[in-house]
């Protein structure tokens, strides 16, 4: 299968709407990992490895967003933000 591509965000922000679309998709992602350790905790009695991995790092990438928002509402600039997801099909 030829690899498909969807389109999430592709607008212009000005901050306060920036603040709120991407830290809540970070939230998001952060929440599901989350869940996705505390079950694994509660089935399997340990942690699970990918989401022990990849919230640390989205905590880091949603620092990099503060620094990016800061730097726009002092400089009062909007922010122009395109997020695409590809997906394709691979065999198990």
């Amino acid at each position: 299968m030829k690899t498909e591509k969807l389109t999430i965000i592709n607008e212009e922000f000005g901050f306060d709407e920036a603040k709120e679309v991407l830290m809540d998709l970070f939230h998001s992602k952060i929440n599901f990992h989350n869940i996705k350790n505390w079950s694994s905790q509660e089935r399997y009695g340990k942690d699970d490895l990918t989401a022990q991995e990849r919230i640390p790092a989205l905590r880091n990438e949603m620092k990099r967003l503060e620094e990016i928002l800061i730097e726009a509402k002092s400089k009062n600039k909007r922010l122009v933000v395109n997020s695409d997801i590809y997906i394709s099909l691979e065999e198990n």
